[in-house]
């Protein structure tokens, strides 16, 4: 899975999960043109460019944890995924498995005001 934007840490992910979000309304045109650009589906992602094109909308937020960070990545150009990241200082390995469900249960404490998303890939699963 390709990470999109600048993480503020240069660990490599060591666990990730993509999760589809619920359809979104389309949007109301009061003027003839194009839709606006979606907005980001939590408060708390921020502008993360990418820097080999300024075009696109990419939205990121990060939370440290004790061993590792969790990293969530929205773009706009594909709006109906959000994917979350472990990033931790493991390198050529996975995060260990008595980890995994605490990473699980820090992506849900994160997506708690989306509700329930259906979860379209994950490594690892717990």
């Amino acid at each position: 899975m390709p990470s999109l934007g600048v993480s503020r840490t240069h660990w490599p992910v060591v666990a990730w999960i993509r999760l589809t979000l619920p359809p979104r309304p389309a949007p109301l045109l009061l003027m003839p043109g194009p839709p606006p650009p979606p907005t980001p589906p939590l408060e708390i992602l921020e502008p993360n460019p990418v820097t080999t094109d300024p075009r696109k909308r990419v939205f990121a937020y990060e939370e440290e944890h004790a061993s590792w960070v969790v990293r969530l990545v929205w773009d706009a150009d594909d709006d109906g995924v959000l994917e979350a990241e472990c990033r931790a200082p493991i390198y050529g390995g996975r995060l260990p498995r008595e980890e995994v469900p605490r990473f699980w249960a820090a992506v849900k404490e994160l997506l708690r005001p989306l509700g329930p998303l259906t979860v379209e890939g994950a490594d690892p699963r717990p």
